[in-house]
């Protein structure tokens, strides 16, 4: 492909509203246009990369066994209202009317139509297991649409959807799929992690999210230094600790604490360390339940994990007035001793070792030190309810430590079990000829969100700098002085042809511009492999070849240049051209 006969409008200056690294060097690279709020086209050279991707997506969903199909983009009201999530679903679900006023909406998923066509189409045990999988545009209207690709209303997604006849066989689909996963991620040459998540709104008995690991990363995750443990922060546990000694406990003593409301105003307070201190928080599920949480003052409660241990579907933290209703104390001096009856009180396990601790006296300025679990207060309830920290012992294995990451998410696979076959009735007849609910498990990949992840993964100050599997290109000719070095342009168009009839993807470029002009551009937007051609070097009969990733240039004949091009692609993509 020429320059001149493709359609790449680089940008100087960065766009004001481009915020994290992808986002900006998409739009100064041309790869996409913004249309509204997180919505965008994909311009010739992104579409490249996104079609890339894909095709390696379906390389491995076709290995793996996965069919497929296409569903629709607008999805009526009636199958989410079967499977509940109409009303749960909130404001991201943009919903609308025909001219019947019919009720529709953009789908944000496909679990309910997948569902519906199972329960048309599979009524055999002997139609079972099968996988259906599409790469579909999806709509979900974020309140706040930010970061390009990384998170926009419009989307690109890969879903996919299995069916078995119970739980056991439901799992080898979950491994089959998980492990087309990691091979779809290393195909891709990016650094992830495959972490244990909690399931949200999709549901279901467990999931794990796959993670490009990025400094730019939205979220949390742990992984063990020994062992293969990772989970998001959100999920990663933490272990119980035995208890400690009753030797040299304190007595339980009032201090005053005049205006020392934090954790950190305490401890400094007192002089003592906040590991030393006990954090009581008072949190509700909105529905006229609360509940008193408790965890060592240097750790962070985990709401989710809270929420998941009560079973509630919200939780948020209670409001000043409905704290001192239970405790007759304004938050900053709350503790588990002399509560009002009827608010449930749970500790994380990090809580029962503690001995001399630091509570509040649920009286304003006040707080007890000496405080000791079993003897000054009960322990009725103890739980996993805290956000795990870089150092904290492994969950798994009895040497590894954990170390924190910040990551990207792009994929995500679920058990969901029977959660919408039942709810939608997919059942099938089983040998004896009796109704069985089909046990179910989707899988989700960003396509344009891991496309923009690699680059936040892979770039420098001048650009992008693409994993070769994903590059728009594989390998870019620039040739110095094309309109009037009719050999250089010549032998540029040998190289371009002779690699181009491997397999290899070119771009050369051909413009009537200053060779710095052009590096600049082809450092922008990243083409992994790079051919010179021109000047002084050709009447030797030699070309410059350099990677875009780093090391030094090298001079090399035309015929090694093509050598080195075609084992770059060859390495990384296994010889083929995606």
């Amino acid at each position: 492909m020429r320059y001149k006969n493709f359609f790449i409008p680089t940008l100087k200056e960065t766009p004001s509203d481009a915020e994290v690294v992808s986002h900006q060097l998409m739009m100064r690279a041309g790869m996409i246009r913004k249309l509204a709020a997180g919505i965008y086209t994909y311009m010739p050279l992104g579409l490249r990369s996104i079609r890339k991707f894909e095709q390696i997506v379906r390389e491995e969903m076709n290995q793996a066994g996965a069919i497929e199909l296409l569903m629709p983009g607008v999805q009526p009201a009636e199958l989410w209202i079967e499977s509940k999530r109409w009303a749960q679903y909130g404001k991201e679900l943009l919903r609308f009317k025909d001219r019947k006023d019919n009720e529709f909406c953009l789908a944000p998923t496909h679990e309910e139509v997948i569902t519906d066509i199972a329960r048309r189409e599979l009524r055999s045990y002997r139609q079972m297991p099968v996988n259906f999988y599409q790469i579909q545009t999806k709509f979900r209207d974020e309140i706040r649409p930010r970061f390009g690709l990384m998170r926009g209303r419009e989307f690109i997604m890969k879903d996919a959807y299995s069916f078995d006849l119970d739980s056991t066989a439901a799992d080898l689909s979950y491994d089959k799929m998980f492990q087309a996963y990691m091979r779809i991620f290393e195909r891709c040459g990016l650094n992830f992690r495959a972490v244990e998540a909690d399931t949200g709104s999709i549901g279901g008995s467990a999931s794990h999210e796959f993670m490009v690991l990025a400094s730019s990363g939205e979220d949390a995750i742990v992984s063990c230094s020994c062992c293969r443990y990772a989970a998001n922060t959100e999920k990663a546990e933490g272990i119980r600790q035995p208890s400690g000694s009753a030797a040299g406990t304190q007595p339980l003593t009032k201090v005053a604490t005049p205006g020392k409301k934090s954790i950190a105003e305490v401890a400094d307070f007192l002089n003592l360390p906040q590991s030393s201190t006990i954090k009581s928080l008072v949190l509700s599920n909105g529905e006229g339940s609360f509940v008193m949480a408790m965890v060592r003052g240097d750790h962070e409660l985990n709401e989710l994990k809270l929420k998941n241990y009560l079973g509630w579907d919200d939780i948020q933290m209670a409001t000043d007035e409905e704290v001192e209703r239970f405790t007759g104390s304004p938050p900053g001096f709350l503790g588990p001793v002399g509560l009002m009856e009827g608010l449930q009180v749970i500790a994380d396990y990090m809580v029962e070792p503690l001995q001399n601790a630091v509570i509040g006296t649920n009286e304003t300025d006040q707080h007890y030190t000496g405080a000791n679990p079993g003897r000054d207060f009960q322990l009725s309830q103890l739980a996993d309810i805290r956000l795990v920290g870089a150092g904290d012992p492994c969950p798994r294995c009895a040497e590894g430590t954990l170390e924190i990451w910040r990551g990207i998410e792009v994929g995500h696979v679920f058990k969901l079990g029977t959660k919408y076959s039942s709810a939608l009735q997919a059942t099938y007849l089983d040998k004896d000829g009796k109704d069985q609910v089909i046990f179910m498990g989707c899988y989700g990949i960003g396509i344009g969100r891991t496309v923009a992840a690699a680059i936040e993964q892979n770039h420098d100050e001048n650009g992008i700098i693409w994993p070769l599997p994903l590059a728009p290109f594989h390998c870019s000719i620039v040739v110095i002085n094309a309109q009037k070095d009719e050999a250089a342009l010549a032998t540029a168009q040998a190289l371009h042809d002779r690699l181009e009839a491997v397999g290899v993807e070119v771009l050369l470029d051909d413009r009537d511009e200053r060779p710095g002009f052009k590096f600049k551009d082809h450092d922008l937007i990243g083409i992994p492999l790079r051919i010179v051609v021109g000047g002084k070097h050709l009447a030797d009969n030699k070309v410059e070849f350099k990677q875009r990733a780093g090391g030094d240039m090298q001079l090399l004949t035309p015929d090694q240049a093509f050598e080195a091009v075609v084992t770059a692609v060859t390495a990384a993509c296994g010889g083929k051209s995606s």
